[in-house]
């Protein structure tokens, strides 16, 4: 470790920033919010900085830099973009045993500025000793999305409770064991609840809450989580996934988390929703916090209705986690919108997998002008969904696409007429998950998005 991470308080110290840029005002900006006094030297400000100046909020000195003015100041800042002056602060500092930083220095500087995580009072800041600040950027913006906007005021009010919970917990073993039951409850609750709190602390013996979380993994690209979504699986006990949930997401759960798979596959249902509905309630009765992880959105074409009816009829609090749905996901992937001013004036989302059966449909809202249509679980109906939608005035020649994994490292974008449609998806041997789009929209899908596959039936064979 080549530097000793400390956080100082600075805010009855004096500090100096020597030039008065675009660099100079980034941390200007990150002293302030540590309410450091701050002093700038330098022949002109940059605009922001002389509003802050003009509003006495940091004290301009219009000049070149002295060695004498080290002398003043307990921590320093060169951020210059003359390597000489900026050499001199570091020597002239060093020498009068200060601290000081040299941006983008490290050789300079006898200590350095992380990437900061700001959540206070609880901060988190990341360093990579100098060697690659881009680095230590790129992680800090992970954390961001990770971390909830509101930790601030969870650390906040636990601050205020934290003698209560002494005298309720003399025993700091104890005391632990209560802060981590209730953190896991709180986070899971999206925010602090005194009467919760107040409630856990009365309880002779701490019996948690369980919750489940019908959260949504996206069309299968794990970039593509929500950062609710990934909050969730950070937090939760339990991950109940479908089987179509990629092993790239569930690698961005809680390394701890009890992970079952509920999936389905064709033929083999060792978990009917009935089931599942039973297991989210058992896992949850039990204190647990369960993320019941589905692919694309939950509440679209997922079964969501049943299990929502499970829970809460056996009194679980329940939250819906929404997600990107396949057919944003697909259309994305293969370059193309699903509305258009011109082509498609509307949109609409069904399943080729219905509880009664294809035939309970309605073709003929389908079959609507300027409108696409998006066909979810379409693989194995894909000759009856052609037949129907010819049948009900469709053209043979209308624009289809069939994107397979859509979002995904193996996606495959198919075309085809819809006269053709069967016979191109049974050449190209298509397998689940897939997604079907209908329209003109299509059309405008690249050349060099679609696999190989002959071209389009011309209109006039229609």
């Amino acid at each position: 470790m080549d530097y000793f991470p400390v956080f100082a308080k600075i805010s009855d110290r004096r500090c100096l920033v020597v030039g008065g840029g675009a660099v100079a005002e980034r941390k200007i900006h990150m002293l302030r919010k540590a309410q450091a006094g701050v002093t700038v030297i330098s022949p002109d400000l940059s605009p922001s900085l002389r509003e802050l100046h003009l509003a006495g909020d940091l004290v301009w000195i219009e000049r070149r830099f002295r060695p004498a003015d080290i002398s003043e100041f307990d921590l320093i800042i060169a951020a210059t973009s003359d390597e000489a002056v900026n050499q001199e602060v570091s020597r002239v500092a060093r020498r009068e045993r200060r601290l000081v930083n040299v941006v983008d220095a490290p050789a300079l500087s006898n200590f350095i500025s992380p990437a900061i995580v700001d959540r206070t009072p609880l901060v988190v800041a990341i360093s990579s000793s100098g060697a690659m600040p881009v680095l230590a950027r790129r992680i800090r913006a992970w954390m961001e999305s990770l971390l909830p906007a509101n930790l601030g005021d969870i650390a906040r009010r636990a601050n205020c409770w934290r003698e209560r919970v002494k005298a309720r917990f003399p025993d700091l073993d104890q005391r632990r064991r209560f802060w981590d039951a209730t953190l896991d409850r709180i986070l899971a609750a999206g925010g602090w609840s005194d009467r919760k709190l107040q409630d856990a602390l009365q309880q002779e013996k701490d019996a948690p809450e369980g919750r489940v979380f019908l959260v949504g993994a996206g069309p299968g690209d794990p970039d593509l989580l929500t950062l609710k979504a990934l909050q969730v699986m950070q937090q939760a006990d339990v991950i109940v996934h479908d089987r179509l949930v990629s092993p790239g997401i569930l690698e961005r759960a809680r390394r701890d988390a009890e992970f079952i798979n509920v999936g389905k596959t064709p033929g083999s249902h060792r978990f009917t929703q009935a089931r599942i509905n039973r297991l989210i309630v058992e896992l949850a009765s039990e204190g647990k916090v369960v993320c019941r992880l589905k692919g694309g959105d939950p509440a679209l074409f997922a079964r969501a209705s049943e299990e929502l009816a499970a829970l809460r009829g056996a009194g679980i609090e329940v939250t819906i986690v929404p997600g990107i749905t396949a057919a944003s996901g697909c259309a994305a992937a293969a370059g193309i919108p699903l509305t258009d001013r011109d082509l498609a004036h509307g949109l609409t989302l069904s399943t080729a997998h219905c509880k009664d059966g294809i035939d309970c449909m309605d073709f003929e809202s389908l079959v609507e002008a300027n409108r696409t249509l998006a066909f979810y679980m379409p693989v194995k109906h894909l000759g009856v969904l052609q037949q129907k939608l010819i049948s009900h005035g469709l053209s043979q020649s209308a624009s289809c696409a069939i994107v397979e994994n859509g979002t995904r490292d193996d996606q495959r974008i198919l075309r085809a007429s819809l006269g053709q449609l069967a016979r191109t998806a049974a050449r190209a041997s298509v397998k689940a998950p897939a997604m079907l789009l209908v329209g003109d929209v299509v059309d405008q899908i690249p050349a060099s998005a679609v696999d190989d596959q002959p071209p389009i039936a011309a209109r006039s064979a229609a």
